[in-house]
């Protein structure tokens, strides 16, 4: 029941998805985005569209507060300019207060060494109209000369203070060296780097040179748990696939025994749900912590051709559960483990399967190009899910209206592998319900 859009691969212009949320195009004399060829399809699903962007256009910012605006400016400045602008604003502080100290001894310095003069044969008021055109003199000397040495000395301050600036850039950038080559060997690390890669920051013993040990250590502590980890999963692939192995393989002879009872028969199969559900328990466990990891593995992929893969192997689980499945599958370039994106479209589907009508389900697989972005958009039909428990879904073994001991539709794993998948090929991924019941979940990841 799987139907991939047929039509040119690609000359087919990359379009914004319409939303399974979403009645454009209804009505208008467009295609549905969910089609198969020679047979007409219902509408999609509708309801209100996905939201993870910026605020939409037009929206009226919040008015902020002259101090707050300043704080948002200086929170945008990168810390090398802080440093700076401080070493700035410190050197015209200070070169400020020298001027004003100065400023001020000059006029001390002529107050004290202005030369004092009498006329003793001077009639009296002739010496005191000569004094005080002397003390004139004195006064307009020291203001003149404040004035000449402020005029210089601010322009002086103002060429020396472009040169701080400069140097004070330079010496901010030499200050942040040391935590440049943190971020460098931060940058480089991954999970096959850990056991050798090291800051080891030579200089004196000062807090920098603490905090590069401190971060060689944390990376020590942090190889050795990652090795563990590893050796972890790899026992626990060998030593819990065996024994399950083994009960199969005995449960089938045993069920093959044509002597055997059919009390004995009917308690056969049912230890043989019993061990296949424990086995997809594993599975999914040991998928989980592989997917938590750090990628092992980059290399081109066609989100189409992965998404081909999954709809193909679960078109026959599809049928079975009566769900008609519809796919519109666009070429989308991306970087990733093929393994890894192969299982996290399988889990959606496999989810919107089981997860559907018991009968005359639909089921709505997506793929393609949106704003420069990779969008994989699985939707379905089925039970209504409240908006409150749809982030709670991705969590491992939490399912809708169930605890734990309800395990007859899966582990709980499906999704919380998807978001580990998607989140260690550096994307996202979000779920709304659908209107009239099921889910949507998109899946966005980086363009290749």
């Amino acid at each position: 029941m799987a139907a991939p859009a047929d039509g040119p691969r690609e000359s087919v212009p990359t379009h914004p998805m319409i939303s399974p949320h979403s009645e454009r195009g209804a009505g208008k004399g467009t295609r549905p985005a969910f089609s198969a060829p020679g047979r007409s399809q219902p509408p999609p699903p509708t309801g209100p569209p996905v939201w993870d962007g910026p605020p939409p256009k037009g929206a009226s910012p919040e008015r902020l507060s002259i101090l707050d605006q300043v704080r948002a400016l200086m929170d945008r400045v990168s810390i090398r300019w802080r440093l700076t602008i401080t070493y700035g604003v410190l050197f015209f502080v200070a070169g400020m207060l020298l001027l004003f100290v100065i400023y001020m001894m000059v006029g001390w310095a002529i107050n004290e060494a202005w030369p004092p003069i009498s006329l003793p044969d001077a009639p009296f008021a002739y010496q005191q109209k000569f004094q005080q055109e002397w003390t004139g003199f004195r006064h307009l000397a020291i203001d003149e000369a404040r004035d000449a040495l402020l005029r210089r000395s601010l322009l002086a301050l103002a060429g020396v203070g472009i040169l701080a600036v400069i140097i004070g850039y330079l010496v901010a950038d030499r200050a942040l060296k040391p935590i440049q080559q943190m971020t460098t060997t931060a940058r480089k690390l991954s999970g096959t780097t850990l056991a050798h890669e090291r800051i080891g920051l030579k200089g004196p013993d000062d807090e920098l040179k603490e905090l590069a040990d401190t971060f060689d250590a944390m990376l020590t502590r942090l190889n050795v748990a990652f090795d563990t980890q590893r050796r972890f999963v790899a026992n626990a692939s060998h030593e819990l696939r065996t024994p399950l192995t083994i009960n199969r393989t005995v449960l089938e002879i045993a069920l093959g025994d044509p002597e055997a009872s059919a009390d004995l028969k009917a308690l056969g199969r049912t230890l043989l749900e019993v061990n296949a559900r424990n086995e997809h328990l594993i599975e999914g466990l040991l998928l989980l912590a592989r997917s938590e990891r750090e990628l092992s593995v980059r290399k081109p992929v066609d989100v189409k051709d992965v998404a081909e893969t999954a709809v193909e192997q679960l078109t026959s689980r599809a049928e079975e559960a009566g769900v008609t499945m519809t796919a519109e599958l666009r070429s989308a370039q991306t970087e990733g483990d093929p393994v890894l994106l192969e299982r996290c479209v399988a889990n959606l589907v496999e989810n919107a399967i089981k997860h559907n009508l018991p009968e005359s389900g639909r089921l709505w697989v997506r793929t393609g190009m949106v704003e420069g972005a990779l969008v994989v958009q699985v939707a379905n039909t089925g039970p209504h899910v409240p908006a409150y428990e749809v982030n709670s879904l991705f969590e491992p073994f939490r399912r809708l209206n169930a605890d734990r001991v309800e395990s007859a539709r899966g582990a709980g794993l499906g999704l919380s592998i998807v978001r580990a998948v998607v989140r260690a090929h550096g994307g996202n991924v979000t779920a709304v319900p659908r209107d009239g019941g099921g889910l949507v979940v998109t899946v966005r990841l980086q363009s290749r």
